[in-house]
């Protein structure tokens, strides 16, 4: 999967993104992931219901090791648990 320049210079978000709660916009926040792996984050997480952990991803086509390893820690927050704002 190519990563457009513009996504790659992106920074992290200020604050950690929850998988099981945030929006495409909130999930586009996360560099590396686009409108496309956005939308296919919502669409797994409606079809299978809230990740139980961030490797959870891993099912999603285009997310493999090396784009976790950049972000999984840093970017995604804890997937079992909601956030409040």
């Amino acid at each position: 999967m190519c990563i457009s320049a513009a996504s790659a210079n992106k920074k992290p978000p200020l604050r950690p993104v929850n998988l099981n709660t945030a929006t495409a916009l909130e999930l586009q926040q996360v560099p590396g992931i686009g409108p496309s792996t956005a939308d296919k984050i919502l669409k797994m997480r409606k079809s299978y219901g809230p990740f139980k952990n961030v490797g959870d991803l891993r099912a999603i086509k285009g997310i493999g090791p090396k784009r976790m390893g950049k972000n999984a820690k840093v970017h995604y927050g804890r997937a079992g648990s909601a956030q409040k704002k």
